[in-house]
Order: structure tokens, then C-alpha cells, then sequence
């Protein structure tokens, strides 16, 4: 997967069932894209690839004590 733009990570936000607007797809993309870029010379190669929205269920998740 190469770098993924704002309208990539709403996309698979929306797939996840994930509720991500504009501004925070864009915050997602600019944020996880050094990790693409640093991750492109073996892409492909990967038994899995790196999926975004799982970085927004992260970031709402509840800590349950």
C-alpha cells in the first residue's frame, strides 16, 4: 500500500465502520504517511499491510480499569 491521502483513510474508515470526518482523515494520513514512506522499499513483501483505521479506534478506545 503506498501512502495513503485523507479521502484513502475515510474510505476505510467508513469500511470499518470507524467515524472519521475530514479533518481527522487528514490528521491520520499526514501522520502515519512517514510510516508508508519508510515502509516502501518492501511493500509488498509484507505478509499483512498496514491498515489506518484501526489508528482512530486507538485513539477513542476507553481504558477500562
Amino acid at each position: 500500500m503506498t501512502r495513503p491521502t485523507p479521502k484513502d483513510v475515510k474510505v476505510i474508515a467508513h469500511v470499518a465502520d470507524v467515524p472519521a470526518n475530514d479533518e481527522v482523515a487528514n490528521r491520520i494520513a499526514n501522520s502515519i504517511g512517514p510510516a508508508f514512506d519508510g515502509f516502501a522499499p518492501i511493500s509488498g513483501t509484507l505478509p499483512l499491510d498496514l491498515e489506518p483505521a484501526s489508528f482512530l479506534l486507538a485513539q477513542i478506545a476507553k481504558v477500562s480499569k
